[in-house]
């Protein structure tokens, strides 16, 4: 069984990647994407965080979050977040994966995975080398050629005030011991 120790650092900065269930192309549905949009501004308005940023790939999804002041509690945002997330993608007629017998057992759907990968940012270089690998992340998938031409993405709002350059992802940038840490 594995030891999952997380770091609560509260008003703290992390970086968080979820998959989904047996890495099903799940955001590659538009519908999926509005579900995702509506039910991350229902948490937010719920339990107040800044989104720094986020990229949608079709079978999981990195984002950075800061919170409140205070406020360690990114547990309870992401469990009800993928909680909501999985009840509106099944109403909406979505699909889930094959579910083992202990997902059965434990009432556990096959949408989203269970567990997911957490990262508490501990300076601002640490906070560039994240931004970095989670805009880079459409090019490293052979995606895109560079990070302006993935839509999903929050690389688009720091091009626009300057923190980017148009051509920034054609090459990979120096992401340190960032690199192969995502759970991906």
């Amino acid at each position: 069984m594995s030891n999952w120790h997380r770091v609560f650092q509260p008003g703290g900065t992390y970086s968080f990647t979820l998959v989904t269930e047996h890495r099903a192309p799940l955001f590659s549905d538009p519908q999926a994407r509005t579900i995702l949009r509506r039910t991350l501004h229902d948490c937010r308005a719920r339990w107040p965080f800044e989104m720094l940023a986020v990229v949608l790939m079709p079978d999981h999804l990195h984002t950075i979050w800061r919170l409140p002041p205070g406020d360690c509690a990114y547990p309870t945002r992401i469990g009800w977040w993928k909680k909501e997330f999985t009840k509106a993608w099944l109403a909406a007629g979505g699909h889930e994966q094959l579910r083992s017998e202990s997902r059965l057992r434990d009432r556990r759907r096959g949408v989203l995975q269970r567990k997911y990968w957490e990262h508490t940012i501990r300076s601002e270089e640490d906070l560039r080398r994240q931004m970095d690998y989670i805009h880079y992340n459409p090019v490293k998938h052979g995606y895109v050629a560079c990070a302006r031409e993935w839509p999903w993405s929050t690389f688009h709002r720091y091009l626009n005030v300057g923190a980017y350059s148009q051509d920034w992802g054609y090459q990979e940038p120096d992401l340190g011991d960032v690199a192969g840490a995502f759970g991906e």
